[in-house]
C-alpha cells in the first residue's frame, strides 16, 4: 500500500506504518485558521514620458499559513511526526485546504491541447457547469505526471475557463481538471520546526508553507 504523503488533517490519516487509507489510520487535527497569499513577482519601469512597462519577473507560487488550536498529545504527533519526517525543507508533500474541498463532484476533462502560458482553457461540451468563479483546480494530465501547479478560476464562460496563474506546463486533451479534492503540493518554509507546550499539556505549533512544483 502506498505511503501517505498528504499533511494528516480530519480526512487525511495513516496508519503507524506511515500506509494511507488504512482502516486503523490516525487523522490529523483539523486547522484554527488559514492563509492563502498568492505571491507573483512583478518587474515594472517607468520611460521618461512616464509610460510603465511591466512584465512577470519569476514563477507565480501560492504561500499557506496553517494556525492550530491547542493540540492533545496525540494530536499534535500525528502532525509533528509528519514533517519531521520531511526534514523541514528537504521533502515536498501534499496539503488540501478545507475550503476547497468537494467543490464539484463532476467529472471535467479538457478539450484541446493548451500550450504552457494560456489563460484560458476549454472544457468538454457541458462541462463549463462543473465550474465556478473563486474554485481552485490541479491538472492530471497522463501525458505529464509532473503537472502539480494548483490554479484558481476567475472566469466563467459556457465551456471555456480563465485562469491565473497562466498554465505553467501544456496541458493535452482529455486531461482532467481535479475540483473535487485538488491537492497542493508544498515544502516547508525555512529550516526551524519548533512548537511549545503549555502548563495543561496543550502543544501550540502553526505551519507556513509555500507550493513547490
Amino acid at each position: 500500500m502506498a505511503q501517505q504523503n498528504v499533511l494528516p488533517d480530519p480526512n487525511h490519516g495513516r496508519a503507524a506504518d506511515g500506509e494511507e487509507s488504512s482502516t486503523s489510520a490516525n487523522k490529523g487535527p483539523g486547522f484554527k485558521s488559514v492563509k492563502l497569499t498568492s505571491r507573483q513577482k512583478v518587474m515594472r519601469s517607468t520611460t521618461n514620458s512616464g509610460r510603465v512597462i511591466q512584465r512577470f519577473h519569476g514563477y507565480h507560487k501560492w504561500e499557506v499559513n496553517i494556525t492550530y488550536n491547542s493540540l492533545t498529545k496525540d494530536e499534535f504527533k500525528e502532525v509533528y511526526a509528519f514533517l519531521l519526517e520531511r526534514r523541514t525543507t528537504l521533502a515536498p508533500f501534499f496539503m488540501q485546504l478545507p475550503q476547497y474541498r468537494g467543490q464539484s463532484s463532476s467529472s471535467t476533462t479538457v478539450n484541446a491541447l493548451t500550450a504552457a502560458g494560456s489563460t484560458t482553457v476549454v472544457l468538454s461540451s457541458g462541462h463549463g457547469a462543473n465550474c465556478a468563479v473563486g474554485d481552485l483546480f490541479t491538472v492530471t494530465d497522463s501525458n505529464n505526471s509532473n503537472h502539480l501547479k494548483a490554479y484558481k478560476i476567475t472566469k466563467v464562460s459556457t465551456d471555456t475557463i480563465t485562469i491565473t496563474p497562466p498554465l505553467s506546463k501544456a496541458v493535452t486533451s482529455g486531461s482532467t481538471i481535479v475540483l473535487t479534492n485538488p491537492l497542493i503540493k508544498v515544502v516547508q518554509k525555512g529550516e526551524v520546526q519548533e512548537y511549545s507546550l503549555d502548563s495543561n499539556n496543550l502543544y501550540k505549533f502553526s505551519l507556513n508553507l509555500e507550493e513547490v512544483q
